[in-house]
């Protein structure tokens, strides 16, 4: 089973340790952090959706003509912009990356975050309107005959794109959520379902109800799963251990100072089933299974993507191996020093996770890699 690595195209340098020094779009910083991902054995990267941030489209459009391999995942909110035209937009993008685009479809776990631009459903309804919006989207890039559409959220006649991606039959839909809503909806249309970092037991519960919910939804075939961390490595354990404690304390004086201001989840009482599941594993302990440790996300009310795996290079591939040997295939990192942690990451962990992989695919196939 190929592995994959995603990584984040953030658009300036800023994070929870590092207060960004200029405007939040850099241009020259985006490309040379995009081209570090290109240059050291990434997939993919993903450019991220917030109410005040910059555009990822278009954002996505110039890192894909300023890169050649790189893969391109753009968050979209459906609250955002109407399924047609969204539909068009990526399109669009698919054929300025020749065919590199996948989108990730962001329901929104915040009713604070969604009412910054407009969207007063429940989170209930926001994961059934993102449901019609992927199927909508689904058929207005590939189908070349007029469609009329009336639904619970979307309502249209005669529409028919006269752009379509590049990807037969379309680029790959990417959802993520750890609710009984978020499975349905997610198990029944996407193509890649993505968690965020938890203990192996807890990952292991969770792909079975995607699966679940897929088999439910009449589908037989099941998504791709992705999970993601926030790797610290180091040359040795010791100094692994020293950075990930060093990280802790940038990430507290950061807060301390008014820095990190958490604006899409609060740090207390989030809404969203993910977070809440995050916290409840850190208030399980600190460290977990081979190299999980919890306090970053402690720390960050369960913010995003924000438990952390540490140890050396060899440690950390070990520790995401143990996942792909669950099943997950594509294998989400984001350090906390963006730049230097990307080329760290795709250094000294990316070549030992994909050997690894090639050896456990070999053995499968029942024959050695350098036979392959």
């Amino acid at each position: 089973m190929p592995v994959e690595f995603l990584g984040i195209a953030a658009t300036n340098e800023g994070s929870e340790v590092t207060a960004r020094s200029g405007a939040s779009f850099n241009k020259e910083y985006t490309l040379r952090l995009a081209r570090a991902h290109e240059d050291h054995g990434w997939d993919r990267v993903l450019f991220a959706y917030g109410s005040g941030s910059p555009d990822p489209s278009p954002a996505a459009a110039y890192i894909a003509a300023h890169t050649e391999k790189l893969q391109i995942l753009v968050a979209h909110r459906p609250n955002v912009s109407y399924p047609t035209f969204a539909a068009k937009t990526f399109a669009t993008l698919d054929h300025i990356s020749d065919g590199r685009l996948a989108v990730h479809f962001i329901t929104g776990g915040n009713d604070h975050e969604q009412q910054r631009e407009g969207d007063f459903l429940t989170k209930d309804e926001r994961y059934a309107r993102t449901r019609e919006a992927i199927q909508i989207i689904k058929k207005a890039w590939t189908s070349h005959e007029p469609f009329d559409h009336e639904g619970t959220y979307y309502r249209f006649n005669d529409f028919v794109s006269d752009t379509f991606p590049v990807q037969q039959p379309h680029p790959r839909v990417s959802f993520g959520g750890s609710s009984p809503a978020a499975y349905e909806a997610g198990g029944a249309e996407a193509d890649i379902y993505c968690l965020w970092g938890e203990p192996l037991a807890q990952t292991a519960e969770q792909i079975e109800s995607v699966k679940t919910a897929a088999k439910a939804a009449g589908r037989t075939d099941v998504p791709q799963i992705q999970v993601a961390f926030r790797p610290i490595i180091a040359p040795t354990e010791e100094l692994a251990w020293e950075k990930a404690h060093d990280t802790l304390a940038r990430i507290r004086t950061r807060r301390s100072g008014g820095g990190l201001l958490n604006r899409r989840y609060p740090l207390k009482n989030p809404e969203n089933t993910g977070s809440q599941r995050l916290l409840a594993v850190a208030a399980e302990g600190d460290r977990h299974d081979r190299a999980l440790w919890t306090p970053t996300a402690a720390e960050t009310g369960g913010a995003g993507n924000s438990n952390a795996l540490v140890g050396t290079p060899e440690t950390v591939a070990q520790a995401l191996l143990d996942y792909y040997d669950l099943g997950v295939n594509i294998l989400s990192a984001r350090g906390y020093d963006l730049l230097d942690d990307a080329i760290d990451f795709g250094r000294h962990v990316i070549p030992i996770v994909r050997e690894e992989v090639a050896k456990r695919d070999a053995t499968r196939e029942g024959h050695s890699p350098s036979a392959a």
